[in-house]
């Protein structure tokens, strides 16, 4: 909620469009997806007027609009080639506002056999001029490695079992999805991975398609250089102690990653919206899907996974946009392979642009109580620190008491005798989203990030001071928080 208030602040742009919306989806509705595809991606905020107040949608047509914009997007007609978009709502001054993040696509999408161009004025309808359209598939071709086409690839040349699985992945995750009555080559088509180059006319299998589903022979012959190292370093520091070379596509090599990961790292669980989940497999999901949807797949330099004693460090190649240390507060991500993104996010890998180093961020505070480090350029590294040992964490909720493994010692997440209930977990984890080792917050910020009493945040600091995860400097209506060391 936070961000969107942020967006209805920046207002209008090349990025951000509101729409006023009660009981329909307005008409340009697709206009605005287009030109967002076509051009830098964006946010869609219905419910919102070009002022930017808030009048809110209709709760009882919600579902309907959301209906309604999820089938239209599978529609060739209204836009072509189709993709799929989710909607999310938000509740933003006691009103409903449905959010539509629109990322950028590696292709030149029409609606109703139209395109269109965004820039800071709105949508524009360029399909009248044949250079513009032009160089926007060049554009396109160009900034994306993952748009070669491969003529004489056939479906002979993809696993088919692969292919089942993405369909499967995606429809647990959503019973009614696009892809659920789809033969095999017209999901490979729907997700964007059959185009035509309109410069040599060619048209064929992209590099995306075989790389997320091609056959091991495929792949050494369309991009020999293709390679994911897993290492493990804690005893034998010159070589390692278990290594695990990936040469497979990136739906076998998300799989085996994330093996390796749970082969040596040690879990923890923690109550998230009342569910309880393994941090490790959270922070370690958006890690693994980072390195394969955001390589620069021309260069040979092979992605790897380390895990050290202390830390573990991701290095994959980049098209970089700067250079040193990311400012988590203040960063703009690009997409590098956006349809290969769009696929993980149909099967539930990723979420939207972005969201991948904020999740680390969050995940990894709760797993090892710091702050990662991503360092931007040719390639790019992600360093994430861990605990040393094997302690055991413990968090109770209710009556139950959830085990986590991280050592010899057990440290208790608790409050005195009393029971802690899932909202306090929640709010926990709220707060461990917006701290950094850095940060000094008074209660009364707390309070305000909450939204609640003062009386109920102290409660909520006191147990996270007895839990170490916090440390508190000064007293009474002085007194400041900020989190604690890693141990």
């Amino acid at each position: 909620m936070e961000n969107i208030n942020k967006l209805i602040a920046q207002g209008e742009g090349i990025s951000i469009e509101f729409k006023k919306c009660k009981s329909a989806l307005p008409k340009n509705t697709f206009e605005t997806v287009c030109a967002f595809l076509n051009r830098l991606g964006g946010y869609i905020l219905l419910g919102v007027e070009d002022s930017g107040i808030v009048s809110g949608v209709d709760r009882e047509s919600a579902p309907q609009i959301k209906k309604d914009f999820v089938s239209q997007l599978n529609n060739g007609q209204k836009i072509s080639p189709t993709i799929y978009i989710s909607i999310d709502e938000c509740e933003i001054q006691e009103k409903l506002v449905l959010v539509v993040y629109v990322p950028e696509s590696s292709q030149v999408h029409s609606t109703n056999g139209k395109i269109f161009d965004r820039n800071d004025e709105g949508d524009f309808n360029v399909s009248s001029s044949a250079e513009i359209v032009k160089a926007m598939h060049i554009r396109k071709q160009k900034e994306y490695t993952e748009n070669e086409i491969f003529p004489f690839a056939t479906m002979e040349d993809f696993e088919q079992k692969t292919i089942d699985l993405a369909r499967t992945l995606a429809v647990n995750r959503q019973p009614n999805h696009p892809w659920s009555n789809l033969s095999n080559e017209e999901l490979l088509k729907s997700a964007g991975l059959y185009k035509k180059d309109v410069q040599t006319g060619k048209s064929g299998y992209t590099l995306a398609c075989v790389l997320l589903f091609g056959r091991q022979e495929t792949i050494y012959s369309a991009i020999p250089h293709h390679r994911t190292d897993a290492i493990l370093r804690k005893v034998n520091l010159d070589r390692y102690d278990d290594r695990d070379d990936i040469r497979a596509n990136l739906f076998e090599s998300y799989g085996r990653l994330m093996n390796f990961i749970e082969k040596h790292l040690n879990d923890m669980f923690f109550l998230e919206d009342d569910v309880r989940v393994s941090v490790r497999n959270k922070l370690f999901r958006e890690v693994v899907s980072n390195i394969l949807i955001h390589r620069e797949y021309a260069n040979a330099f092979p992605a790897k996974l380390i895990i050290g004693k202390d830390s573990v460090i991701t290095e994959n190649s980049n098209k970089a946009h700067g250079y040193g240390e990311i400012d988590l507060n203040d960063f703009t991500p690009f997409p590098k392979n956006p349809t290969i993104a769009r696929v993980f996010k149909e099967v539930g890998w990723a979420d939207e642009l972005g969201s991948g180093i904020r999740n680390i961020k969050k995940y990894s505070k709760i797993y090892s109580h710091s702050v990662p480090t991503f360092i931007e350029g040719d390639v790019f590294k992600t360093i994430i620190k861990i605990e040393n040992g094997d302690k055991k964490v413990a968090i109770k909720s209710g009556d139950k008491k959830v085990a986590i493994k991280s050592g010899d010692k057990k440290v208790a997440i608790k409050s005195g005798d009393k029971k802690t209930s899932a909202k306090t977990e929640k709010n926990i984890l709220i707060i461990l989203e917006h701290l950094t080792s850095e940060e000094i917050v008074s209660n009364q910020a707390i309070s305000e990030l909450l939204g609640i009493q003062i009386s109920g945040t102290r409660k909520i600091l006191a147990k996270m001071l007895a839990d170490g995860i916090i440390v508190a400097e000064g007293k009474n209506k002085n007194r400041t928080y900020k989190l604690a060391k890693k141990r």
